[in-house]
């Protein structure tokens, strides 16, 4: 491959050295080389450089002079550019053109692959470094003439497949010539994702978070091979040595996304380019924080056609404001001081990259900065400052010519001029024949109005107030008018062919009846009334007002960050879920996130006063088996171990169903993998801090989780694809296998470090291994999906082999029948309130579970694993005290203090305690009553949800609804573009949903 790679460049170099001396046998062989000028134009030489009544002289593609008092080379083709402007013409950083793409396997359900099909490669065929745009590339003039006619002269193309989907290569949009002049650079970029290869079938990754791994395994990987490690060869991880040094471009494809990527790259140390979606507004200042520069797309959404006001209950008041939203976001990003620059490559149709560029502008996106993101950022950021992105002298002769101010909706690129090249987009000093004319033949005289734009004219021809259906076309000098009879029964028409004369158009007339005769046109003098005034300020394009974004910019998001308060309840009946149990008449005070005071009669000046008399205060409930928050997947099981794989990197901050759980007093939640593969991945505990970030959420400095899962979804019982285990023997042998070759990882690593290594060759660093030795050496605690007893009995047995503890098993519906066994080993039981016979499995299941547990000594929590569950978590907590007789403090704990302690943070939350964090729920009622409400739920100290201002919330939903929905239907009114109104189809992940996308049901509700 390197020495096919290094011939093809050798060749590339040969053919641009040897153009000149090439024989030429299809034609007579001529070279025009003169000088080309370009006088009396106002020229942009960069985006802060500009000179009127200036010249730009170029030959040989290259710019030879420019300004405005220089003499003109002898023999100098000179073109008059008088009332024109001319910019470098653009570059488009992040591109797809000319690339020469296989076909993709076709869609379908497939023997899922679990191994590479290469051979000398990475093991996974996601991974694709080697790949390089410029063996593959297939010139498309078609879409070089698309690109041209909005003003790119230069692209860098890459194939945008695959988690790593190797290099780009930086080329021209020259018809005139071929690749040898072409190519400026084969290699200028590196190419990463978050989006699996559609040419290959390999199972891992399956979701966000496993292609995130991946990407990291993929840096250790090769910096071990780099330094000699490895006693086999690796195409993959030697070109992608080798590209370490060309831009790293990540197309992230989300806010949330572009956050992702930015992790990756603090941790390895590299400056990714990210692509980004257009709706970084929405987090800027986390955008703004990580430093990088984005590639930004102009792809606005159309108008949504809200006319049917049934249709239009579907559309989402997010992606209401998007619409509205959507223009302003490069003039944030600017007014942040953020670099950008700008591609087309999101643009269906290309022609509104120019459009929504202007749009943009208008919004608020400075010129400087508009044209600078096309010109010369792009040009520094590829190193190709002198050769591209400006008009110094020694550049290519990369430029176009407009007809007025580029961002100016109604002037035109008239030509773009690519290597010296001249392509002619739209003809320079057309005579213009707009206007209202008296035309005359046959001894009858029309109005004749003509209108549109120059490249694009049309007609309308009246008498007597008969319209007279026409069709005009003009390609100068020729006029051509096809004018329909007025008799309507006969299909005749009037054909008229002239030019132009001065104030008149003339020429031949051949009438209905075929005889010829002459017309003239008389172009009428047209006096500009106030009311025509008063029209064309109304036609002034507006801009709109923008939506204020919201934290986060969907409903119910907060119009600011919500902030810590200084707060004290007085006179609650509060649950401290303490020795000292239910206090009546109570005050307790909150400061800086904390619980400061509990007691009577507790007073603070500056503190917001709540009255909960009649109320009830108590600890926030913790959901210690959670789904939501969670983006493009809660499994990875393209492998029967994903240890590697983490919850914390894919925590989605912006799902809906953080807010519903506030508004049922739900204050945390333990985030964990789904139950695909024995060992699953690992989880993230985070607060429910509605607006903030998915940083800010997570809970840092809590131990560490991950989860095991047995029984049907891991042997793959009800969508079997024949990876191993596929019985409940296999799934004890994986766990031997994966914990028997991490303590030989930990002893590879101690012996290589200690010098008792006899070839001292370092060891491979395996994420997946770390995580199991944390394991191993009590540094991270599994919760385990179970149900079955025999199964539950083994792992505990297993664990005890391998000298650890299983901190919970989760589900865990036969847990009364070896409940002791459980006390004895140490592991607490997450379970299900009432739930059974959803699955073969559960057949056993009691709803007395929790009570006889509890029962035995064994900590217990009740847990939703549903995102509409942990809405109700009180009423699931109640069923306790109905179903084995328990109190309802303990039955209350079973949802706050239990939970905690089984994720080792009670000492923080969990119940009402001085010094403790201050998550803490008011409810109108005794929380575990069906009447029972949350009437503020409050996080660090913070108010995340409350009840009375929701009433405002929500008329301030159905009030921006309406000024949105009148805003949609005047832009549809004005003849803008409108699309279909969509429902968003939003599902909850469970354990066993497999695939990024949620099941919109699930087989428990059905």
């Amino acid at each position: 491959m390197r020495f096919y790679t290094l011939l093809v460049v050798f060749c590339l170099s040969l053919l641009s050295n040897a153009q000149d001396y090439f024989p030429k046998n299809d034609g007579v062989k001529q070279s025009f080389k003169n000088y080309v000028a370009i006088k009396n134009a106002t020229i942009y030489v960069s985006s802060n450089q500009k000179l009127e009544n200036a010249t730009l002289v170029f030959k040989d593609g290259k710019i030879t002079d420019i300004g405005t008092n220089i003499t003109l080379p002898k023999n100098a083709t000179i073109i008059d550019a008088t009332g024109k402007t001319i910019y470098p013409s653009f570059i488009d950083i992040y591109s797809e053109f000319g690339i020469d793409k296989p076909q993709p396997r076709p869609s379908g359900n497939f023997t899922p692959q679990y191994d590479t099909e290469r051979e000398g490669y990475y093991w996974n065929d996601h991974i694709k470094p080697e790949y390089n745009a410029y063996e593959n590339l297939k010139y498309d003039a078609k879409s070089a003439e698309s690109l041209r006619e909005i003003g790119f002269g230069t692209i860098v193309s890459h194939h945008n497949d695959g988690i790593i989907a190797g290099t780009g290569l930086l080329w021209t949009l020259n018809d005139d010539d071929n690749n040898a002049k072409r190519i400026l650079n084969t290699k200028v970029s590196q190419h990463f994702t978050f989006n699996r290869s559609k040419f290959t079938k390999q199972s891992y990754p399956s979701s966000l978070m496993g292609g995130m791994a991946l990407i990291r395994q993929v840096y250790h990987d090769a910096k071990w091979y780099g330094q000699g490690n490895s006693k086999t060869k690796d195409l993959s991880l030697e070109s992608f040595n080798a590209n370490k040094n060309l831009i790293q471009i990540f197309n992230a494809g989300d806010k949330l996304n572009s956050l992702r990527a930015s992790k990756i790259a603090k941790e390895f140390g590299i400056n990714y380019l990210i692509k980004g979606s257009g709706n970084e507004f929405e987090k800027i200042t986390e955008i703004k924080n990580t430093g990088a520069t984005y590639i930004i797309p102009l792809d606005f959404p159309d108008a949504y056609d809200v006319s049917d006001p049934y249709l239009a209950q579907q559309v989402s008041l997010s992606d209401m404001r998007f619409w509205n939203q959507a223009p302003f976001n490069l003039k944030i990003l600017a007014e942040n001081n953020i670099n950008f620059v700008l591609t087309a490559y999101d643009n269906k149709n290309a022609k509104d990259f120019l459009a929504n560029l202007r749009k943009a502008v208008q919004y608020g996106l400075p010129k400087e900065k508009a044209l600078a993101a096309l010109t010369e950022t792009p040009a520094k950021l590829l190193n190709q400052s002198t050769q591209i992105g400006s008009l110094n002298k020694g550049s290519w002769a990369n430029f176009i010519i407009v007809s007025g101010d580029l961002f100016n909706e109604k002037n035109t690129i008239h030509e773009n001029w690519v290597q010296g090249t001249r392509n002619i987009i739209d003809k320079m000093n057309v005579q213009d024949i707009r206007g209202e004319y008296n035309v005359t033949f046959n001894n009858n005289t029309f109005n004749l109005k003509i209108s549109g734009e120059l490249n694009k004219l049309e007609a309308k021809t009246s008498k007597d107030s008969i319209d007279y259906g026409t069709k005009i076309t003009y390609k100068e000098p020729w006029i051509n008018l096809v004018i329909k009879s007025k008799d309507t029964t006969k299909n005749a028409y009037f054909r008229l062919t002239g030019t132009k004369n001065n104030t008149t158009l003339e020429g031949k007339a051949v009438l209905e009846n075929g005889n010829e005769t002459t017309w003239k046109a008389v172009k009428k003098e047209i006096t500009e009334t106030k009311e025509d005034k008063k029209d064309n300020k109304k036609d002034e394009q507006k801009i709109p007002e923008m939506i204020p974004v919201t934290f986060p910019n969907i409903a119910y998001g907060n119009t600011e960050k919500p902030k810590q308060e200084q707060i004290l309840f007085k006179n609650a009946t509060v649950w401290t879920g303490e020795k000292e149990g239910n206090l009546t008449e109570t005050d307790v005070l909150i400061e800086n996130g904390k619980i400061s005071k509990i007691g009577k009669n507790i007073s603070a000046s500056n503190a917001k006063i709540v009255d909960a008399t009649g109320k009830h205060l108590t600890a926030g409930i913790i959901d210690e088996h959670s789904h939501i928050a969670i983006s493009r997947g809660v499994n990875e099981g393209g492998q029967n171990s994903s240890a590697e794989v983490t919850i914390e990197d894919v925590v989605n901050s912006d799902d809906i169903n953080i807010y519903r759980n506030l508004s049922g007093g739900v204050t945390s939640s333990n985030l964990l993998h789904g139950s695909a593969n024995p060992i699953g991945g690992r989880a993230a505990l985070i607060k429910l801090k509605w607006g903030y970030s998915p940083e800010e959420m997570i809970v840092e400095d809590a131990p560490k989780y991950i989860k095991f899962a047995l029984g049907e979804n891991v042997k793959q019982s009800n969508w079997g694809s024949g990876r191993f285990p596929q019985t409940r023997m296999g799934v004890e042998q994986v766990y031997e296998d994966y914990f028997t070759r991490a303590l030989e990882y930990q002893k590879e690593w101690s012996d290589y470090k200690s010098n008792k290594s006899k070839n001292k060759v370092m060891p491979r660093f395996d994420i997946e291994m770390e995580v199991l030795g944390e394991i191993l050496n009590k540094k991270r605690f599994i919760t385990c999906h179970s149900y079955v007893q025999s199964e539950i009995n083994m792992l505990m047995k297993l664990a005890d082999r391998f000298n650890f503890k299983i901190q919970t098993f989760t589900h865990i519906l036969e847990g009364y029948k070896l409940a002791d066994k459980m006390a004895e080993h140490g592991v607490g039981g997450s379970t299900f309130a009432d739930w059974w016979g959803y699955k073969y499995e559960v057949k056993d299941a009691i709803p007395y579970n929790a009570a006889l547990m509890n029962g035995q000594g064994v900590v217990v929590s009740i847990n939703s694993d549903d995102a509409e569950m942990s809405r109700r978590l009180n009423q699931e907590a109640a069923k306790a005290v109905k179903y084995g007789n328990i109190s309802e403090e303990v039955a209350w704990n079973f949802v706050t203090l239990n939970p905690a302690k089984l994720l080792q943070v009670d000492d923080k939350i969990g119940s009402i305690k001085v010094g403790k964090d201050a998550d803490i729920v008011l409810w109108t009622d005794n929380p575990l009553s069906i009447y029972a409400k949350a009437e503020k739920t409050i996080v660090d100290g913070i108010i995340f949800y409350d009840l009375e201002k929701e009433k405002e919330t929500l008329a301030t939903i159905q009030k921006q609804r309406s000024e949105l929905t009148n805003k949609l239907l005047e832009a549809k009114n004005k003849g803008l573009k409108t699309q279909a109104p969509k429902k968003k189809e939003i599902g909850h992940y469970h354990c066993d949903t497999v695939g990024e996308n949620c099941k919109v049901a699930h087989s428990k509700y059905q």
